[in-house]
């Protein structure tokens, strides 16, 4: 009953954040969290006045979140757009938040979700697509994770590979996203690097380095993705790329090899080639096999198909990518692209729209759609 109540309820309560002065997208995320809170407390004790309630407490989720976004905001402000190479200032505040929020009482994915959303400042949608998960599922996994810490002492720091997991996902949203996060990403990564002896911090901020030199070339003026093949690498941050691999070869020599450090040697790969035809796939297929021994993911399966069809042939990688769940993101756009490097056009163009039906954001979308038409338009010459 409560659930009808709440399903007939949304509308009306949205519009009223919204005329307050909350955009829609801030205004659906705070009322998400309200709904959550709802269906735990309503059972129990359901308010004389439901509407009312739902929009006391989303008005609250919408003024944390915008105290937050604001507060992110003057940190970004105080950085460069780039990072700078070298040592690294004094850990400030914000790291220790990271630690905080990552607390032996959550779950390791838990205290990821819940800092992502507290300091990092991404929005619920973004952290579910980081995830790969329905929104609704992590708005539940994060209000979980508040109702869990609201009575416990912060005097519990969390552990090391929690934190470079969120700032792995920090890093991610702010390189693809809507948010820019990257360069802050990496300012952290520096000062714990600066802190703490470990290898897969120094991998992580090796990846990092990596990736962002070449962030310039990832897109067109007109805003269009521009895949690594076609990037022009002249204009790649070489020095940014020599810091990352000399990070990278102190790290490895330490024989304590961890998912970062793999994921690095592949960006380093990629990096080291002067031109798209030069890149040593044979070995990023061997470094492929090295994460998903650590990782056993499917998106590194995934990433894997894709080496071992430029390494082997396309057909060698459709047959990797047999084995692989076709509702994985992305799977769609991979098969694409394998199916038109094998010469059927046909297949290509049908899976290519299709992936830009599930692209997570526009402008992959777009890009995907193009691909499409592209192929489309070849064979109705």
């Amino acid at each position: 009953m409560n659930e009808v109540l709440l399903r007939s309820l949304t509308p009306s309560v949205l519009g009223i954040l919204v005329r307050r002065g909350a955009d829609f997208a801030a205004a659906e995320d705070a009322l998400q969290d309200a709904l959550v809170e709802a269906i735990r407390v309503w059972p129990a004790d359901l308010p004389r006045d439901p509407k009312g309630w739902l929009v006391t407490v989303a008005w609250r989720r919408f003024l944390d979140a915008t105290r937050a976004d604001a507060a992110r905001r003057r940190r970004e402000d105080r950085i460069d757009e780039e990072p700078a190479p070298g040592p690294a200032p004094a850990v400030d505040d914000t790291l220790q938040l990271y630690f905080l929020c990552a607390h032996p009482s959550l779950t390791p994915s838990s205290a990821v979700a819940l800092t992502l959303r507290a300091v990092g400042g991404l929005t619920t949608r973004q952290i579910a697509q980081a995830y790969l998960v329905p929104e609704a599922t992590m708005a539940q996994r994060i209000s979980r994770a508040k109702r869990t810490v609201s009575g416990v002492r912060f005097d519990q720091p969390g552990d090391v590979a929690t934190v470079l997991r969120v700032l792995y996902l920090v890093f991610n949203e702010g390189y693809l996203g809507d948010v820019d996060l990257a360069a802050e990403a990496i300012r952290l990564t520096r000062q714990l690097a600066a802190a703490i002896d470990h290898p897969e911090v120094a991998g992580l901020l090796a990846l990092m380095l990596l990736h962002h030199a070449r962030r310039a070339t990832r897109t067109a003026p007109d805003g269009s993705l521009v895949p690594l093949a076609e990037q022009d690498r002249s204009r790649w941050d070489t020095e940014s790329i020599a810091e990352g691999v000399e990070i990278l070869q102190a790290a490895l020599a330490r024989d304590r090899l961890g998912e970062f450090q793999a994921q690095a040697a592949i960006a380093a790969l990629h990096a080291d080639a002067p031109a798209a035809e030069e890149t040593d796939w044979v070995q990023i297929v061997e470094w492929y096999d090295e994460l998903a021994r650590l990782t056993d993911s499917p998106v590194v399966r995934l990433n894997r198909a894709v080496a071992v069809g430029e390494a082997d042939g396309p057909r060698a990688g459709l047959a990797a990518l047999v084995a692989l769940d076709d509702s994985l993101p992305r799977h769609a756009a991979v098969a694409a692209y394998l199916y038109e490097r094998d010469g059927n056009p046909a297949t290509a163009a049908r899976l290519y729209a299709e992936a830009a039906q599930k692209a997570p954001n526009l402008a992959e979308r777009d890009h995907l759609t193009r691909q499409a038409a592209r192929l489309n338009a070849r064979r109705c010459r």
